[in-house]
C-alpha cells in the first residue's frame, strides 16, 4: 500500500521532507523497523536507540497503530524549548 511519510527536524535534515513509498508494514512500528534497513543513514535518523515520535493523520500514535493506504505518517525527534 501507499503511505505518505514526513520527516522533521533532524530527521528531515538526515532524510528529506518526505516522501511517498510502497510499504508491507501493518503498523508503526513495523514501518520504521522497514525503513531503517533501507540504507545507514535510515538506520541512523530512526534508530530504535533514539527517541523517536509518530503521528498517523496528524495525530500522535505509539507504534502499534495500524496503517491503511493513504495514510500519512509523520516522525519527529524530541522536542525541547528554550
Amino acid at each position: 500500500m501507499q503511505i505518505q511519510v514526513k520527516y522533521f527536524a533532524a530527521i528531515r535534515e538526515a532524510l528529506g521532507s518526505g516522501e511517498t513509498i510502497d510499504s508491507q508494514a501493518k503498523t508503526l512500528g513495523a514501518l520504521r523497523d522497514e525503513l531503517i534497513t533501507r540504507s545507514e543513514v535510515y538506520a541512523q535518523a530512526l534508530s530504535r536507540g533514539k527517541a523517536v515520535r509518530v503521528a498517523l493523520n496528524q495525530v500522535m500514535q505509539d507504534e502499534s497503530a495500524v496503517l491503511s493506504a493513504g495514510c500519512e505518517v509523520a516522525f519527529f525527534p524530541p522536542v525541547t524549548g528554550g
